[in-house]
């Protein structure tokens, strides 16, 4: 009798086409949680450093200053807001004045107050970007590897029906295929559950900062296009 190899590399390549299917399938899934993981873990890092610079000097209590830092860092969530409520503060108050500092109407005050709950939503999705993925690979990666698993252990007992005889050699190919499937399925997904527990974990700290500070920016940017603080709507720029 020819021995049979069951070297994993030999397994993969004997294995039938929808083993293989599978396996393309849960290498793709690892592949991508991978690189969101990587992507993931700096951009959450660089964020928390950059609100924490941000905050320093928003709570001085200049928007000038505030807004100019804001246009320099790329990945703050709390930056990022509020560059695009000055804008948007700028874009409604030049509906009734063509230059000057910031006046906007109690009409205006009450679309910028709502436009504000939008920017903060939209700018909780970003920061959330590529957990849904993670999430999914986390609970349909096993699945899927049981899924080739069952078909691994389908062609054993088609070769023991072809071969007459339930011997170690006719058993062992498809065992080991089925094996390799679910062995592919954790690899999968373990690091993307781990990895979405953890990013769960930092976007509760950052996406409560972005709650905070959507109370502290809506007081103080109504108190603002009100005219409270005239030197610092004079200086800020559209």
């Amino acid at each position: 009798m020819v021995p049979v190899s069951l070297n994993t590399v030999d397994l993969i390549l004997q294995a039938s086409i929808l083993v293989k299917l599978v396996l393309v399938i849960l290498m793709f899934f690892s592949v991508v949680s991978w690189a969101i993981i990587y992507k993931k873990y700096k951009e959450l890092r660089q964020a928390e450093g950059e609100d924490e610079d941000f905050l320093e000097v928003f709570h001085e209590g200049s928007f000038a200053d505030a807004q100019n830092l804001a246009r320099d860092l790329a990945v703050s969530p709390l930056a990022g807001i509020f560059v695009a409520v000055v804008e948007d503060a700028h874009r409604l108050s030049r509906q009734t004045q063509r230059s000057g500092p910031i006046r906007l109407n109690p009409h205006q005050i009450k679309i910028l107050v709502r436009h504000i709950s939008w920017i903060v939503a939209d700018e909780n999705r970003r920061v959330s970007s590529g957990l849904s993925f993670l999430a999914t690979t986390g609970s349909a990666a096993p699945f899927i590897g049981l899924f080739g698993t069952v078909v691994g252990i389908i062609n054993s007992f088609q070769s023991i029906g072809a071969a007459g005889s339930a011997s170690l050699a006719v058993v062992a190919p498809g065992i080991a295929e089925a094996l390799i499937a679910t062995a592919v399925g954790l690899f999968a997904a373990i690091p993307a559950t781990v990895a979405y527990n953890y990013f769960v974990g930092e976007l509760r700290h950052i996406l409560g900062d972005v709650d905070q500070f959507r109370v502290e920016l809506e007081e103080d940017m109504i108190e603002l296009v009100s005219g409270g603080t005239a030197q610092d709507n004079t200086e800020l720029g559209g």
